[in-house]
């Protein structure tokens, strides 16, 4: 009996996926669990897997190419199976439409038994369940199976101008990891696009200079120079990007608190710890993002989502960080912040920032936030508003930290300083408590001490 392959929802807001490469041939053995493409989300690159045993019959959806969750991508069958009627229909979607992102996460293949949706760990109640075995019945048997054959090269397409160099977003970022030129790759990709194998193959060979040292910031996007202008097509995280922000500044009216912390027992503190071992040591942001979590922890009416007809109050703080990449902004969880010593929140943050780069998150690490936190301070940003992130109650965006001559007990004196903006989803959260929360930040920044026990 065959078994559909379907471009499934791999998180939960995605609504479309690129494939990004397949990883099984047409005529190639395969099992449950077995992958069979690389299909890029709007937040990671993760694999589509396979929901039966048989043969990869078909491949309906080329390398490069995008298609809705719930498209036909592919059909596993035994050898001597008809598929024409399955093959008739690429392109639609399962029988009742695709499932909504928001309830499925990782299932959408037709095969004889259900599998469970990964669920947050918030979660209680509610699965998506898998849409019933599709059985191919009635369908005049085919002819014995001969050894699959080898599908008939694509037309060489012609080679493109200088400056028009078309290349998927993770070629252009692999390229510019490897130093490779892309007017130098021979594309396989639909229409002569340079893809992941592409840069791969190219560096095997030898073509690429040494690797530069891997940055902390996001490189700038290879965009070609020549021309009057270079259209990109939107990768799925920054359309994910424009939708949601699209969602947040227009329908949420947001208000603004800005507010100055004293960073110098701050640092005092960090250097202590310091002394002690490489264990111990921390960052400002590690130090102000547990402060923040804190904080959170004992302000719940700020800690909390609007859902439309109610407002959620959250008894545990997932605080999420955002993540600057090549693509665009994603924005990791870090899960019971508050409940986490500074040394573990360092730790997990550096893990979370280095897979986010990668695009290596996992469902269960990007989604699930109740608070955002934004820190441009490194870029030597003095102060900025960060957009909301719904259906959160608020964003903090931290400005860089900088020596400033200041008043105290009437001496100008030099102390650390640092700009703090709080975006407010008014809906949920009024002046006064927004600025309630901020003095209780400021009381466990400006005494650190607090945040340790």
């Amino acid at each position: 009996m065959a078994t559909k392959v379907f471009m499934e929802a791999l998180s939960p807001t995605m609504e479309e996926g690129r494939l990004v490469k397949w990883l099984k041939n047409e005529g190639d053995a395969v099992k449950s669990g077995e992958a069979l493409a690389e299909v890029e989300t709007d937040k990671a690159i993760m694999e589509l897997v396979a929901r039966g045993d048989g043969i990869l019959r078909k491949r309906l959806i080329n390398e490069g190419d995008t298609a809705p969750v719930g498209t036909l991508a592919g059909v596993i069958a035994t050898a001597d199976e008809n598929i024409d009627s399955l093959v008739a229909g690429a392109g639609t979607a399962p029988a009742g439409g695709a499932p909504a992102p928001a309830q499925v996460v990782a299932t959408q293949q037709e095969t004889a038994g259900a599998s469970s949706v990964p669920r947050r760990p918030e979660e209680s109640q509610g699965e998506a369940s898998t849409p019933p075995q599709q059985k191919v019945a009635d369908v005049p048997p085919a002819p014995p199976a001969r050894a699959a054959a080898p599908s008939a090269p694509a037309p060489t397409p012609a080679p493109a101008a200088q400056g028009e160099v078309r290349s998927s977003p993770l070629a252009r970022r692999l390229a510019s990891e490897r130093g490779l030129d892309l007017h130098s790759v021979q594309g396989s990709g639909p229409n002569g696009r340079i893809i992941k194998r592409d840069i791969e193959a190219a560096a095997a060979a030898g073509a690429a200079a040494p690797r530069a040292a891997a940055s902390a910031a996001p490189s700038a996007p290879v965009i070609p120079r020549e021309g009057d202008f270079h259209d990109e097509p939107l990768s799925q995280i920054r359309k994910t990007i424009a939708k949601r922000l699209g969602e947040s500044i227009g329908p949420i009216p947001t208000f603004y608190l800005t507010a100055e912390f004293d960073l110098t027992r701050v640092m005092e503190m960090r250097k202590a710890m310091a002394e002690l071992g490489d264990q111990f040591k921390v960052s400002v942001n590690d130090v102000l993002l547990k402060a923040t979590a804190v904080a959170l922890s004992q302000h719940p009416e700020v800690n909390a989502h609007w859902l439309g007809d109610k407002i959620r109050y959250h008894n545990r703080v997932h605080l999420g960080m955002a993540v600057a990449t090549d693509e665009g902004l994603i924005v990791p969880v870090i899960w019971d912040a508050d409940r986490k010593r500074m040394s573990d929140i360092s730790r997990e943050a550096k893990e979370l920032a280095k897979r986010a780069r990668e695009r290596k998150l996992k469902p269960d690490e990007f989604t699930g936030s109740t608070f955002s936190v934004s820190n441009l301070g490194m870029f030597g940003i003095d102060q900025f508003t960060a957009i909301i992130n719904p259906p959160e109650a608020g964003i903090l965006a931290i400005g860089t930290s900088e020596e400033k001559l200041v008043v105290v007990d009437g001496e100008p004196v030099v102390r650390n300083r640092v700009r703090v903006t709080m975006s407010c989803d008014h809906r949920i959260i009024d002046g006064a408590v927004g600025a309630k929360f901020l003095q209780t930040l400021r009381r466990l920044i400006e005494n650190p001490l607090m945040l340790v026990f």
